[in-house]
């Protein structure tokens, strides 16, 4: 075929050179190629069929260098994430969070686990010297991120703080109620069982019925200035309330109604509103804040309904979903039904935020809480810390990178867990 080219060459003066290009192209019997750009990443690809969330690093190569961090161990913040932690382990109800199958960790590994690491940080002379230790005892584990190649988005949370006044009056009227005495659940795992009716226990009301009936009037806990404000502390779960009598309430989750939770987040993506990969409680309010009539819509498909009480400690919030205070830049939140709770872990970012250029962030951190819009291996949000500023920041944030779970060595657990117990 060859000798079929020549004329072409011996006139190409004659010829463009996209034809003589095109001529060669088709003389040599191929076929141009369009290259297909890749698809955009899906976060929230959840787990296939028998697949782990997490994998064992074998590779000392790809081995995160835990004692570069050791500085990190003697935070205050850090040490305190993880004794909150490591107690946590010892509640029964910290027993349902667990999927061995799903994760591959259990509950006794991961209990004996934190609980060695604690004494490590505690007992080791220097936090050059317990990192060494941690990073001779402790297996690795890599996520699998959405790709399975271990990337993961991270995006932030934070402990929203409003003004609120504990009367109806002037412009606070929205109220957040207390958990009602007919409500009935599990006094370990908090499940909701419903209400009691003659002598039968039936599902609870659901949100339009409370609201449009009034059915908890009298148990209003306090009164904000805004409707969204008042949703915002329901879908974190928690609140700094300046109040308008000088005073300062913190507030927690003390239940719900036990209904089915539709994720107003989720109804955002699938209405096209929000993009699916970047939707956290910033962006969420954001929206809303920008466009304020679509709000009573989006609440109304959420028949799920918060109660809240005070804390009467301060310093034992804001409380996560293990129960357990969180501390800004120390703690994460990750869908549990992928990974084991509680558990140390290592996150390591990229530079490229969705603003722009950022510093890397390498930071261990406790997987101690879970969020709405959290699902799947591809996502993990970063607890910020508590109001105005903090919300600011967490807002800014999106970016790639992974995580590595440390735990003890599986054939360390027994040895450890006789130790531990023999010297509390």
């Amino acid at each position: 075929m060859l000798h079929r080219c020549l004329p072409v060459y011996a006139h190409a003066t004659r010829w463009p050179a996209c034809l003589i290009l095109l001529f060669v192209v088709g003389c040599q019997g191929n076929t141009p190629r369009v290259v297909q750009p890749p698809p955009p990443p899906d976060y929230t690809r959840p787990l296939g069929p028998g697949e782990r969330a997490l994998r064992l690093v074998t590779d000392s190569a790809e081995r995160p260098d835990i004692k570069s961090l050791a500085g990190q161990l003697a935070d205050p913040d850090f040490v305190e994430s993880l004794r909150l932690s490591a107690g946590w382990y010892d509640k029964p109800s910290s027993k349902t969070y667990f999927k061995p199958d799903v994760s591959g960790i259990s509950h006794v590994h991961a209990k004996v686990s934190a609980q060695t690491l604690l004494y490590l940080v505690e007992s080791s002379a220097t936090t050059e010297e317990a990192a060494a230790q941690i990073d001779s005892l402790f297996d690795v584990y890599q996520t699998v991120g959405w790709n399975k190649q271990g990337v993961v988005l991270f995006t932030g949370y934070y402990s929203p703080q409003f003004t609120a006044s504990l009367e109806r009056t002037g412009e606070y009227q929205y109220p957040l109620y207390k958990r009602p005495d007919d409500l009935q659940s599990d006094p370990i795992t908090g499940e909701v069982f419903g209400r009691a009716v003659a002598g039968a226990v039936v599902p609870y009301y659901t949100r339009s019925e409370i609201e449009t009936q009034k059915l908890l009037e009298g148990t209003e806990l306090v009164y904000l200035p805004q409707r969204l404000d008042a949703y915002t502390i329901e879908v974190n779960g928690s609140a700094k309330l300046d109040l308008t009598n000088g005073d300062t309430l913190y507030i927690g989750h003390a239940g719900t109604n036990g209904l089915k939770y539709t994720s107003i987040g989720r109804e955002l993506i699938k209405d096209g509103k929000l993009d699916k990969n970047t939707v956290s409680m910033p962006t969420i309010r954001q929206f809303f804040l920008n466009n304020p009539a679509e709000l009573e819509k989006y609440i109304a498909r959420n028949d799920r309904f918060v109660f809240f009480k005070e804390y009467e400690n301060p310093e034992q919030w804001p409380g996560g979903a293990l129960g357990v205070r969180v501390n800004a830049m120390r703690s994460l939140a990750t869908d549990k039904e992928v990974y084991p709770p509680g558990a140390m872990v290592l996150v390591k970012t990229g530079t490229q935020n969705r603003t722009g250029p950022i510093e890397p962030i390498q930071q261990l951190v406790f997987d101690q809480d879970a969020g709405g819009a959290i699902r799947a291996p591809g996502r993990a949000d970063f607890y910020f810390g508590i109001g105005p500023a903090a919300e600011s920041e967490a807002g800014k944030l999106a970016v790639e990178g992974t995580m590595y779970y440390f735990f003890l060595k599986r054939d360390l657990v027994q040895g450890w867990h006789d130790q531990l117990h023999d010297n509390p």
